[in-house]
């Protein structure tokens, strides 16, 4: 297999890209086109997949609740005390990329008061603005920035990007770009790079005060830390009491599922805002900049190196951002996030060529990375509609007792998995911001009943953005990275 992929790469890509597609449509029409030859089975698969959906219901809920339970502990502990003591403290410093493109000055300067306002010295913090050469006024817009915020910290610049044929627009191949431009002066300087973490952060990226105190006492506490990466949870919260009914509810779910796999560092992968060894990020030549969604595409690049010493690290404190504002908005941001996708090619093509990397762990990280992209747009069709497909396809089958008792039986199991709904309500109350003057008491009530609206958010949200996404990879149309909207 391996020669082969050596031989013909982008014919395998492509196999792989059809194969992907042809997979989520034939698991969303299974009901239809299996259920005249073998409704049975397609009975089970439908049962099965609903207990599937009662068991991550289950451990969202209560992974998430463990999550809340360390996140307001965690708020209250003094970090910096606690990482002043630990061995590596005077030598640490922090480099911090913000890829940016057409954001409100406004937005950045947000993002750049919360590094500011650290309980870790600022001076021992670098800052790059990864601005795209592409951007009108650019330069006079970056200069701003440093002339009102270079004198708070150690290092603060700009790096201008320019787009090369080989280079996908995007997040990815920014900060690639300045990070590149920033760990060469690092050197040319004399510093040691391993004394540096990197931190990619959103525009929008709102940091903790105790975040960078935190780390660097998880770092150098860390005996594998040129290996792992460091994630908080990147909540969707600052301007949550504007946004449309919809977009609130997606944007909650979002949420509660963020803090959930925080409490699961087996399976956590970062996402949006992450840190990581500036020593391990060169060792992998920085970010690929052919891709667009770069979180946990950077995280196998690492993997399919270094093997089951690669992991991601939980960081007990939330980093704040806006949620794209209108349904449209929110849909296109859905998309790109499910043209993640594409790492599946990736990393189907590194598991054949990884021979140093041993087969039980590796094919679970390709286990798990195929369930969460390839269940993505099956769910809303697999737990709404499946179910009344196969009596009405075939018949004779609703004469049996299994085609009679199918749409109860997986009826029953979802509602069963709706109790936990309860417990995401309470997860969300008490870790969203104080309602704003804007909403007025009497919407109040809307709060819970917003989450009636669940399947419609699945659906519209969920479901067809990914299908999308799918769709376009497997019929060979590129995604274009778009800004999205958030205020």
């Amino acid at each position: 297999m391996e020669n082969i992929i050596e031989k013909y790469p982008h014919k395998v890509q492509r196999f792989i890209e059809i194969a992907i597609g042809l997979t989520t449509w034939a698991i969303i029409t299974l009901p239809l086109w299996l259920s005249p030859f073998h409704p049975a089975i397609v009975a089970y698969f439908i049962l099965l997949f609903d207990i599937y959906f009662f068991y991550k219901s289950s451990t969202t809920a209560y992974y998430s609740l463990i999550s809340l339970l360390k996140l307001v502990s965690h708020q209250k502990i003094d970090w910096q005390k606690k990482a002043k003591k630990v061995p590596g403290y005077k030598k640490l410093n922090h480099l911090i990329i913000i890829p940016n493109y057409k954001e409100p000055l406004n937005t950045l300067t947000q993002t750049l008061d919360s590094l500011k306002d650290q309980t870790f010295p600022t001076k021992k913090l670098y800052i790059v603005l990864g601005m795209e050469a592409r951007e009108k006024d650019v330069q006079n817009k970056a200069q701003k920035l440093i002339n009102k915020y270079q004198h708070y910290f150690a290092h603060l610049s700009a790096s201008y990007h320019v787009l090369s044929e080989n280079e996908v627009a995007g997040k990815a191949s920014c900060q690639s770009s300045a990070a590149k431009q920033i760990t060469k002066h690092l050197i040319q300087k004399g510093h040691n790079i391993k004394n540096f973490t990197i931190t990619t952060a959103d525009a929008d990226s709102i940091f903790p005060k105790k975040y960078f105190s935190y780390l660097t006492l998880l770092f150098l506490s860390d005996k594998e830390r040129f290996y792992h990466f460091y994630s908080a949870p990147f909540l969707l919260y600052r301007n949550y009491w504007q946004l449309p009914l919809l977009v609130r509810v997606k944007t909650t779910l979002d949420n509660i599922i963020r803090l959930a796999n925080l409490a699961r560092p087996d399976k956590l992968i970062q996402v949006s805002t992450y840190s990581a060894s500036l020593q391990l990020v060169k060792n992998i030549n920085f970010w690929d900049i052919n891709i667009i969604p770069e979180d946990w595409h950077i995280f196998f690049q690492a993997y399919f190196k270094y093997g089951s010493k690669v992991k991601t690290t939980p960081i007990f404190l939330p980093v704040l951002g806006d949620a794209a504002f209108s349904i449209a908005d929110r849909y296109e941001q859905e998309k790109r996030w499910a043209w993640g996708v594409t790492d599946i090619p990736y990393a189907i093509k590194k598991y054949f060529t990884s021979p140093h990397i041993p087969f039980l762990p590796k094919t679970v990280r390709l286990f798990r990375l195929v369930e969460a992209h390839i269940f993505w747009p099956s769910n809303f069709f697999l737990l709404t509609l499946a179910a009344s497909i196969p009596p009405l396809v075939n018949p004779a089958f609703e004469r049996t007792a299994l085609g009679h008792t199918l749409p109860q039986l997986s009826g029953f199991i979802i509602t069963v998995s709706t109790v936990f709904v309860v417990i995401l309500i309470y997860v969300d109350s008490k870790t969203r911001p104080q309602r704003e003057k804007g909403f007025k008491t009497w919407q109040t009530p809307t709060l819970l009943l917003q989450w009636i609206t669940l399947p419609l958010v699945s659906f519209i949200l969920s479901s067809l953005p990914s299908l999308d996404a799918h769709t376009r990879l497997m019929l060979g149309k590129k995604l274009e990275y778009k800004v999205t909207k958030k205020k």
